[in-house]
């Protein structure tokens, strides 16, 4: 397939949103697409159907300056600064669900074969490496197509993470944050320091060569960007939106 690619930059989390969805809203004029980038400032998103209150301390959130948002993908609230994200458009896949993963997740374990990491791919749509989550990724289907959001950790810092996010019971973080370590690993931990253009790079390549693609550089319509700032102020930085659940 020919693939487009945006290498962007850090964006606020409404507009990020608003900005993937925009590319899936108009996958049929403007063909796939994957987006590399990071978040300015830093940001929780929540999955489709989660609560905000219930994943987040909003109050604390807000005082260290921590956008928030519900992404149009499912999965679980992620705490978005120490990392690489991805998006990805196509037309939806044959197959089960869980086949599209496998498929995708590839981009992501082509790339760290390329950091010599052997990782591998586990549960419905996980990368691991050691045993370890170095990856999260989540799904919709819509308007015709797919898109599929991911990450791949740069650091963990478990401590911060649960500055704003909850736990059940205020006396179980100190569990949760252990659980983290054992469970949660990164290019730090293991060892890797890559600049974060760089990263982006072997990123797009491992999706290069997981989807056979034909990669290309070239800018999108403005009226892409027109239609992801009306989501971005008319749904993604809306209560109604955030806070439905």
């Amino acid at each position: 397939m020919d693939l487009r690619v945006i290498y962007d930059t850090g964006h606020p989390a409404y507009w990020n949103m608003g900005f993937d969805e925009s590319l899936l809203v108009h996958l049929n004029e403007i063909g796939p697409t994957l987006r590399v980038y990071g978040w300015s400032p830093p940001a929780v998103s929540i999955g489709y159907f989660q609560s905000m209150t219930e994943e987040v301390n909003i109050q604390r959130a807000k005082e260290l300056g921590v956008d928030l948002v519900r992404r149009i993908t499912g999965g679980g609230a992620v705490y978005h600064k120490y990392e690489l994200t991805y998006s990805i458009t196509l037309p939806e896949l044959r197959g089960r669900i869980l086949d599209s993963y496998h498929l995708l997740d590839m981009g992501i374990i082509k790339a760290l074969q390329t950091l010599n990491i052997d990782a591998k791919q586990a549960g419905i749509n996980d990368v691991v490496v050691n045993g370890k989550k170095i990856s999260g990724n989540a799904q919709t289907r819509k308007y015709g197509g797919l898109l599929q959001h991911g990450t791949l950790l740069i650091e963990v810092h478990p401590e911060e993470m649960f500055e704003i996010l909850l736990v059940p019971e205020e006396k179980m973080k100190d569990k949760a944050i252990s659980d983290v370590r054992q469970r949660v690993t990164s290019l730090k931990d293991i060892g890797v320091e890559i600049e974060f253009e760089e990263l982006q790079k072997i990123l797009v390549d491992g999706f290069k060569e997981a989807l056979n693609a034909d990669l290309y550089e070239e800018d999108v319509d403005e009226k892409i960007y027109d239609y992801a700032h009306k989501l971005e102020v008319e749904k993604y930085a809306t209560h109604e939106w955030n806070f439905r659940r």
